[in-house]
């Protein structure tokens, strides 16, 4: 981009007011070309002519940086507490920047950790911020000599970076995945971050297989639901636990040979029943403090406790000493140590979507919000008013 003085300015005379002028460093404004032309009939490059290109010069660098931002409309917390917190707001987006795209959400997946973020009991990195760490949508802008991906691509992500309950994001690239075309959008966002928990839960951090005894309880929530499916299909014996009747019936379509409501019912007492005083392989825990310490008294010698979350709150501290007697397994896994490399991850997906499109998975969207109604959607989630998965709709 060019400056052209006007004919007549002589290289000395512009020389000597030279320290008038701005030194310019904008974006967008890489060179100002200063042409001067030999005239006799020239004026003098007085001061004040200086003064004058250096306001020309500032404004067109102000200009260039004068751009209208973009604003999306994106759920906010400022603080920490109940589903009250979380506010319908218009907050800034720009540009994806190298190794980033911008996506348009179609649909985003709620989830039990984001009751934890917004509670406090996982810690957030800075207050504000935007929730969500599930969601699908359509590709509208690729950063800098990014390859891969191209605009109108499909694509869900699950695990971070937080931030999915937006119109429009910026995410990195390696972190997304591509959504089969034969996958609606709301079935995708809505099984993405679930599926491959279930994926990981069963097939890697402890291995079902045919002959096994597994204990999940919340059978008929979100996870739990595509728990008792998937593990239905590896032969698996599988007991889940609800609290109520409604959920029961749903548990028991879902593949739980074993149903009980917990709310009726000794959970610990029925376990122990249904196998004949041996106990379970595996159990998969999501609820927590009021489930912990029966849910060790199911487990075999051997056995695994696996405690993915905390729905009725954080488990009371547990001595080792209290895992000798029947040399016990404990762990507490992450979907994204599980999904740390992008290998990882893509398999993962993967096989998700796999089951999805084979019918392995049979994905229950049973309650849709719109996503500026994300606080309703909190409540009901965390008075277990729902059953299988809830979607936000942007």
């Amino acid at each position: 981009m060019g400056l052209l003085l006007r004919p007549g300015i002589h290289q000395c005379q512009c020389h000597q007011y030279h320290h008038l002028l701005p030194v310019v460093t904008k974006p967008k404004i890489s060179h100002f070309y200063f042409h001067f032309h030999q005239n006799p009939n020239s004026l003098p490059f007085t001061p004040t002519r200086a003064r004058r290109v250096s306001q020309t010069v500032r404004a067109i660098a102000t200009t260039a940086e004068a751009a209208p931002k973009k604003m999306v409309k994106a759920v906010r917390v400022h603080e920490l507490g109940g589903p009250e917190v979380l506010k319908w707001e218009d907050v800034e987006l720009g540009e994806p920047k190298e190794g980033e795209i911008r996506v348009k959400n179609k649909a985003v997946g709620l989830n039990f950790i984001d009751v934890y973020f917004r509670k406090g009991v996982y810690k957030t990195p800075t207050l504000p911020y935007t929730p969500g760490m599930e969601a699908v949508g359509v590709v509208t802008a690729v950063g800098p000599g990014l390859t891969g991906r191209q605009l109108g691509d499909l694509v869900a992500y699950a695990g971070g970076p937080m931030g999915a309950y937006a119109e429009e994001q910026i995410l990195p690239a390696n972190k997304v995945v591509p959504v089969p075309s034969s996958i609606d959008p709301i079935v995708a966002a809505s099984v993405i971050l679930k599926g491959m928990t279930a994926q990981f839960l069963l097939r890697r951090c402890f291995k079902v297989e045919p002959g096994h005894t597994i204990l999940v309880h919340a059978a008929a929530g979100g996870v739990g639901s595509l728990l008792s499916q998937w593990a239905n299909t590896l032969g698996a014996t599988i007991i889940g636990t609800v609290s109520t009747k409604e959920k029961a019936v749903q548990a028991k379509d879902d593949g739980c040979h074993h149903v009980i409501i917990y709310k009726e019912e000794d959970f610990v007492a029925r376990v122990n029943e249904i196998t004949s005083g041996n106990g379970v392989d595996v159990v998969y825990d999501s609820v927590g403090k009021d489930t912990f310490q029966g849910s060790l008294a199911c487990l075999k010698p051997r056995g695994y406790m696996v405690n993915f979350g905390q729905s009725s709150g954080t488990p009371d501290p547990l001595p080792l000493s209290a895992l000798a007697a029947k040399s016990l397994f404990l762990t507490r896994p992450s979907l994204m140590q599980y999904t740390a490399t992008r290998d990882e991850l893509l398999a993962t997906a993967g096989e998700v979507f796999a089951n999805v499109e084979s019918g392995i998975l049979r994905v229950r969207v049973n309650h849709t919000y719109p996503l500026s109604q994300a606080a309703q959607a909190h409540a009901d989630l965390e008075s277990r008013k729902t059953t299988g998965s809830v979607v936000l709709i942007p």
